[in-house]
C-alpha cells in the first residue's frame, strides 16, 4: 500500500528527486538567503544563520587540522547545543560520518559504541553536559578552546578505517545512530542523505513547518526523532531551533512564554508535567504561542491526549517510527482531530504491508507484521552484513517487528512488538494493549508488560511505576484490569515500583524486566 497523498502540493516523487545531495547544502541556502534571522539558541549561545555559517567553517577546520577526511567516522559525545549542530553539518559538507552519542550513556555503554564505531576522531562537548566531562576524562582527552565552538575535549583515533564515498546521497552516509541496546548489543544504523533529507523535508511540510516558527528542541538530537524530525526539519524551514540539554518544567515553561515557541515536539509526560506547571503559575494555553504540539519517541496513552487536547485546545499530534526509518513511518496529519491514540497514516512516498508471515499479507483490518520501504529506509547496520539482511530485504523492504493493524481511515495503531507477543493458553496477548489498560488508571505513572515462560505456557507480568506516596496495591491493579481486559489478557503478576528501568533515551528496558520475572518466579 502506498500513498498518493501530496507533499506541499506536488507528488512526492518530484520532491524525493529534488532532494539536496548533501543535508548541509539545504541550511547553507538559509545562510546565504536569510543571515540575520535566528537559526540556533541554546543556554549560552545565539546564533543567526550567518553565525551558524561561521561555526560550521570553524568545525571544518578543527576536524582537518586533525586529518579527518571523507569517508571517516566522527563520533561526538554531547547533549544539545549549537556547537553539536555545526559539526553536523560540517561532517555533511567533509563527507565525514557522524555518529552522536548521548553522553549520559554510563562509560562501558559508550565504550562499546566506541570499539564499533571505529572513529577517526572523537568529541565531547563538555561545556554542556558534565556527563560528557566524565567520559572525556575517562579517555584522557586533549582540550581546545574556542571562541564560538566552546571547549572540545577530544581525541583521534591513527588506525581507523575509512569508508568507501559515494557520489550521490541516497548512497552516501550522513549520520550513524546507535540504537538503545535493549534487546542485545547496540548496533549502528547507517542513514544517508537522502534518509535524513526526505524526512526532513516530508516531516516538516506535515508539520507545516516555516521560517517564522521558534521550535523547543528538548528531544536529545543523539535520538534520530530530535536530529531529523525536530532539528534538521525546523532547518530545512530555516525556522529558530531553542535548544535545552534536559527537561525541566519550570525552564521549559519560560522559554515557552519569553521565546514565543510555536512548535513543541516531545515525549507524553512532558505535556503532563507542563500542564501542571502552567496551572501552578495561574496560566492558562492562551499564555503560550504554540501552533503545534506532538509526541514521538513513546506510546500516547488514551488520558495524556484527552487531558492535553483540552488543555491546550489543539491536537496533540501523534506519530510512529524507529531509528531504522530515520525515523518517521506514519503521523497524524496537521491538526487532524481523532479521537484515539492512532500514530496516524503512513507518510507520503512510504509502502508498507501488513504481512501474516513474509510471504503472506493480512487481509485488511487484521492484524499483522509491518514492513516498509521508502525513502527513509536506512542503509543497513555498520558492518554487520548478517544482521542487515535479517531485517532488510534486497529490494528495499524493512521488517519492524513491530504489529499494527489500519482502521478504515489507514490510521496505524501499533499493538506490539513480534518478538514481545506473548502467547498465553492459545491466545495473543499484546503488551501494548495491558499496558494502555494500566497507564489508564489514575494511579500509574507508566506500565510495562512482559511476558515469563512457565511449563507449556507464558504468564503475563506487569510492572507498574507509582509515585513514591502512592497506597496503590497489586490487588487494586488486578480488580482495575478484571473490568477492563478479558481473563487472558489479565495479569498474574503485578510488580509495583517507583521507578522503571530505563535506557539513557527513556526507553523502558524489557530485558531487565523479563530478568526480575524470572527471578521473581523462581524464589516463588
Amino acid at each position: 500500500m502506498q500513498s498518493e497523498e501530496k507533499v506541499l502540493g506536488r507528488d512526492v516523487t518530484e520532491i524525493i528527486a529534488e532532494l539536496p545531495q548533501r543535508v548541509s547544502h539545504k541550511i547553507w541556502k538559509w545562510i546565504e538567503k536569510t543571515p540575520e534571522h535566528n537559526a540556533v539558541v541554546d543556554s549560552k549561545q545565539n546564533w543567526t544563520y550567518r553565525d551558524l555559517g561561521t561555526a560550521i567553517n570553524k568545525a571544518r577546520a578543527h576536524l582537518s587540522s586533525h586529518h579527518v577526511k571523507a569517508g571517516d567516522r566522527l563520533i561526538v559525545i554531547i547533549e544539545n547545543c549549537c556547537a553539536a549542530i555545526a559539526f553536523l553539518l560540517a561532517a555533511s559538507d567533509m563527507d565525514v560520518w557522524i555518529s552522536v552519542v548521548n553522553a549520559r550513556m554510563s562509560n562501558a555503554e559508550l565504550d562499546g559504541i566506541l570499539n564499533d564505531c571505529d572513529p577517526k576522531h572523537l568529541i565531547c562537548f563538555v561545556d554542556y553536559s558534565k556527563d560528557a566531562q566524565r567520559y572525556a576524562d575517562h579517555l584522557g582527552c586533549s582540550r581546545v578552546e574556542d571562541d564560538i565552538l566552546g571547549t572540545l575535549a577530544f581525541q583521534t583515533f591513527d588506525n581507523s578505517i575509512a569508508e568507501p564515498v559515494c557520489e550521490l546521497g541516497q548512497d552516501q552516509v550522513f549520520a550513524m545512530i546507535y540504537t538503545s541496546g535493549t534487546t542485545g548489543k547496540p548496533k549502528g544504523v547507517m542513514l544517508t542523505h537522502r534518509n535524513i533529507g526526505f524526512i526532513a523535508t516530508v516531516s516538516g511540510a506535515l508539520r507545516g513547518l516555516e521560517q517564522n516558527d521558534r521550535v523547543y528542541v528538548v528531544l536529545p538530537i543523539s535520538h534520530v526523532f530530535g536530529l531529523a524530525s525536530t532539528c534538521m526539519g525546523s532547518l530545512f524551514a530555516g525556522a529558530t531551533l531553542f535548544m535545552e540539554t534536559r527537561f525541566d518544567v519550570e525552564v521549559c515553561l519560560t522559554t515557552l512564554k519569553e521565546k514565543k515557541i510555536t512548535v513543541m515536539q516531545g515525549v507524553p509526560p512532558m505535556y503532563s508535567m507542563l500542564i501542571e506547571g502552567l496551572k501552578s503559575h495561574g496560566l492558562k494555553a492562551d499564555d503560550l504561542f504554540l501552533r503545534y504540539m506532538s509526541v514521538g519517541g513513546a506510546p500516547l496513552d488514551q488520558e495524556t491526549k484527552q487531558k492535553s487536547e483540552s488543555f491546550f485546545k489543539r491536537p496533540l499530534h501523534n506519530g510512529y517510527g524507529l531509528t531504522e526509518a530515520s525515523p518517521t513511518i506514519s503521523q497524524v496529519r496537521l491538526n487532524e482531530n481523532l479521537d484515539n491514540c492512532s500514530v496516524g497514516r503512513p507518510i507520503p512516498g512510504l509502502e508498507t504491508r501488513l504481512m501474516k508471515n513474509p510471504q503472506e499479507e493480512v487481509p485488511f483490518g487484521e492484524t499483522g507484521e509491518l514492513w516498509v520501504r521508502g525513502p527513509n529506509v536506512m542503509k543497513g547496520y555498520f558492518r554487520k552484513p548478517e544482521e542487515t539482511r535479517a531485517v532488510l530485504t534486497e529490494d528495499g523492504w524493512f521488517n519492524t517487528q513491530d504489529l499494527a493493524r489500519p482502521d478504515e481511515d489507514g490510521n496505524l495503531f501499533i499493538v506490539g512488538r513480534t518478538k514481545e507477543m506473548i502467547v498465553r493458553s492459545g491466545f495473543n496477548v499484546y503488551p501494548a494493549e495491558v499496558e494502555a489498560t494500566l497507564n489508564s488508571h489514575e494511579g500509574v505513572i507508566q506500565s510495562a508488560v512482559v511476558g515469563v515462560p512457565v511449563e507449556g505456557n507464558e504468564e503475563v507480568h506487569a510492572f507498574v511505576q507509582v509515585p513514591r506516596n502512592s497506597l496503590l496495591n497489586e490487588a487494586d491493579l488486578k480488580a482495575f484490569c478484571k473490568e477492563r481486559l478479558t481473563a487472558y489478557k489479565r495479569p498474574s503478576v503485578i510488580t509495583i515500583l517507583f521507578e522503571l528501568p530505563a535506557s539513557s533515551t527513556g526507553k523502558i528496558l524489557k530485558n531487565n524486566l523479563k530478568e526480575m520475572a524470572s527471578s521473581q518466579k523462581a524464589t516463588g
